[in-house]
């Protein structure tokens, strides 16, 4: 479903408002350069009776930025270097969702 045509994305994430610069490596080696909004929330996670505080970082970005992104690709947002955990996951809007992880020294 495309956007509505009474809303501009680009105007949604415009840096000096909402947005904030991230780069995305993807494996084969392509850097994807775009405006994305950042969040990191914290939640608590349950599993049975085990509960486990828990932060889930993610961007929201345009679908039509994020061409082949996928699992194991690289994300820089504010100086912080992140996993891609998956495929971006569109809402039906133009926009995307991608899940990431802390990356560890290691780089896995």
């Amino acid at each position: 479903m495309p956007a509505p045509a009474w809303e501009d994305l680009n105007d949604f994430l415009d840096e000096e408002e909402f947005a904030t610069p991230v780069t995305i490596t993807r494996a084969d080696g392509v850097v994807l350069t775009l405006s994305g909004i950042y969040e990191d929330q914290y939640m608590d996670a349950q599993l049975g009776e085990y509960v486990m505080d828990t932060d889930r970082p993610r961007v929201w970005c345009k679908q039509s930025d994020v061409p082949g992104v996928q699992r194991g690709d690289i994300c820089e947002v504010d100086a912080a270097t992140y996993d891609v955990m998956g495929q971006p996951q569109g809402d039906g809007t133009g926009m995307a969702m991608l899940d990431l992880a802390v990356r560890n020294d290691a780089g896995f």
